[in-house]
């Protein structure tokens, strides 16, 4: 168990990433640290594992004030391990190498048992054929893999992961993803900080939402993402969950709209080819058609997805003539409307809430091919 009692970090330049944390970490936790950048999240670990000194407070870990003067540290840091996003292997050393090593020098195993705990880890992330690679041989989620097999190669009782997949491609996040999913199922206690949510919600127990260097909010994974109590956690999850777009003039920048598109499928770990779909609707839609008639466009564009259904839904709210998506003159998008996996809805209202007259919905529904 961790106990944190009145945490705070404070730098040399008056910043403070963490005011005045309390908080009780239970045996067993899976615990995803989420929220806005420069919250305090990474620090948060960092302080927890030592690594940044608290300006004040305690840290107890199973009853033991690892802040007090004259605690051995590296007794301590053996029960925890930490995983970085850089993965901070040595590049002159082969990856059993890099995994062997610290079990000999801070665990005083021989060769042969380090050697023995390496290749078995390696197997577990699925990368034992990588044994006399060098890490600048592998790919950035190889590399990650392997930093996690060292870190269990520790036999820590805790790991604290941050942001084990910002630094990896899109294509490799989801190798890294399944290696921690199968971690939290032996009932270690983790601690994970992420910008990932679909995955946040999937691996924790907890959540913490961090803002303005304190915990401003925790719950349950089903308490923070759907049913939020406090407002800046409402807002931050509205947003991470809806992209919109205001189209106001035939010079809208779609290149820019896309790359955000992009953004928002990589954190929700959207498929590339749904997020085309999505592009292809925005770009006939609004700009080649709506807009192109409009001297003045005034357009409103929501794109939600919902993980509970898995769909992606585009509303396209919009005053001045009215525009029949049936009649667009383009051959993908009306192949994309007979496709069955996609439904569509238009409608003219007298004026809604935001102001506008017409709306169009688009559903776009994932089916796996069998």
């Amino acid at each position: 168990m961790i106990e944190l009692r009145h945490l705070r970090k404070e730098f040399d330049d008056n910043t403070i990433p963490l005011k005045d944390i309390n908080v009780t970490i239970n045996n067993g936790d899976v615990i995803a640290v989420i929220g806005p950048s420069g919250t305090g999240k990474s620090t948060l670990l960092r302080c927890i594992n030592m690594l940044a000194e608290p300006t004040s407070g305690q840290i107890l870990v199973d009853g033991q004030d690892i802040t007090a003067r004259g605690c051995n540290l590296n007794e301590v840091r053996k029960k925890m391990g930490m995983v970085f996003q850089s993965f901070n292997l040595f590049g002159h050393l082969t990856v059993i190498e890099n995994i062997m090593n610290p079990q000999i020098t801070l665990l005083g195993r021989s060769r042969q048992e380090a050697y023995d705990k390496a290749m078995y880890l390696l197997q577990s992330v699925g990368l034992a054929t990588k044994v006399f690679s060098y890490p600048d041989e592998l790919s950035g989620g190889q590399q990650q893999r392997i930093a996690i097999a060292r870190t269990l190669a520790m036999d820590p009782e805790i790991i604290l992961f941050d942001e084990p997949t910002s630094a990896l491609d899109p294509s490799m996040i989801g190798e890294v993803q399944s290696v921690i999913k199968m971690l939290a199922k032996t009932g270690r206690t983790m601690m994970i900080v992420t910008h990932e949510m679909d995955f946040a919600r999937k691996i924790a127990n907890r959540v913490f939402f961090m803002y303005d260097g304190d915990i401003y909010e925790e719950g349950t994974p089903k308490q923070i993402f759907e049913h939020p109590k406090r407002e800046r956690t409402r807002r931050f999850i509205q947003r991470l969950s809806t992209l919109t777009y205001r189209i106001e003039s035939t010079e809208f920048d779609l290149e820019a709209a896309n790359d955000e598109l992009q953004i928002y499928g990589e954190k929700l770990l959207i498929e590339a080819e749904r997020l085309t779909k999505v592009s292809l609707a925005l770009e006939e839609i609004c700009i080649n058609n709506i807009a192109a008639y409009e001297e003045h466009p005034d357009i409103l564009v929501k794109v939600e997805y919902s993980e509970k259904s898995d769909t992606i839904s585009m509303i396209i709210k919009y005053n001045g003539e009215v525009f029949d998506i049936t009649t667009s003159e383009s051959r993908l998008f009306q192949e994309l409307l007979k496709e069955p996996t996609t439904s569509f809805r238009q409608e003219d209202l007298q004026e809604d809430k935001d102001g506008y007259v017409h709306r169009i919905e688009i559903n776009f529904k994932w089916v796996d091919e069998e």
